[in-house]
């Protein structure tokens, strides 16, 4: 029997080979290959419909795709979501419903407590340090839905954290928060990469190019993998319109993401 290696033993904790994935024979995805290694910070940026949702649903198994494999640790995603946070694009939720931060955090024990087995001390100590880890656990008593915006992502955040995840999958987590929490929370993702690694899709380009290691260009094809030191070449390949770069000391960088 062959040795099964540990995400510390193996050096990629995510690999994708030659991934398509096609929607009513369109290819969504075509031909992707990336590999992510424990820690790593990945910001992922490409135009709206280039597929950069689905490649987050591709790793966490939800989408097979149609071409090629997928590997999280070695195994196929639906074996590998217990070390899999995933923050949605939109956390649909009845905001008058009468369920506190504490609560909300606890069911991202579930898969863990299984469906007959209670919460124990372990999933009370977990979820404990998630809301440290985000900073709300003064407020584990509040109702979610009287929460700022910035406030409601953090809980969302601790959620995925009570799991104790190695790879947390963010999907325009910051588009329904202000500016000034969006700062704050990078600043906590900052924190969070010392302890698992992160792919973050997001449009903001300016905040991915100075808080991720990495960045990947996606529009249905992955143009670019590796540095945040890109070329304005291959960001109008990857949105089909002229982008500008603006060098305000983190190579921050500036166009219209939003077309093409």
């Amino acid at each position: 029997m062959g040795k099964v290696m540990t995400v510390a033993e193996n050096p990629e904790l995510v690999k994708l080979e030659d991934v398509w994935v096609y929607r009513e024979s369109v290819a969504v995805l075509e031909g992707i290959n990336l590999t992510i290694k424990p820690r790593d910070f990945l910001g992922i940026i490409g135009p709206n419909g280039g597929g950069k949702t689905t490649l987050l649903k591709v790793m966490l198994g939800l989408i097979n795709p149609d071409r090629g494999r997928v590997l999280i640790t070695g195994k196929p995603p639906a074996k590998a979501r217990d070390i899999i946070g995933y923050i949605p694009q939109h956390s649909l939720f009845d905001r008058d419903f009468p369920i506190n931060v504490w609560d909300v955090v606890l069911m991202g024990r579930y898969g863990r407590a299984g469906l007959f087995r209670g919460y124990g001390e372990h999933d009370r100590n977990a979820a404990e340090q998630a809301l440290r880890d985000v900073s709300m656990l003064e407020l584990r008593s509040r109702q979610v839905g009287l929460l700022s915006g910035g406030e409601q992502q953090r809980v969302f955040i601790a959620r995925a954290l009570v799991g104790e995840p190695k790879l947390l999958l963010l999907d325009e987590p910051t588009a329904s928060v202000d500016v000034n929490t969006q700062a704050e929370f990078y600043e906590l993702l900052e924190k969070l990469k010392e302890r698992m690694s992160i792919v973050l899709v997001s449009h903001d380009i300016g905040a991915v190019s100075i808080y991720v290691d990495d960045i990947g260009c996606l529009n249905r094809r992955l143009f670019y993998h590796g540095t945040k030191q890109i070329d304005a070449e291959t960001l109008e390949k990857t949105y089909g319109c002229p982008i500008h770069l603006v060098d305000h000391h983190h190579n921050i960088i500036s166009g219209e993401p939003g077309k093409g």
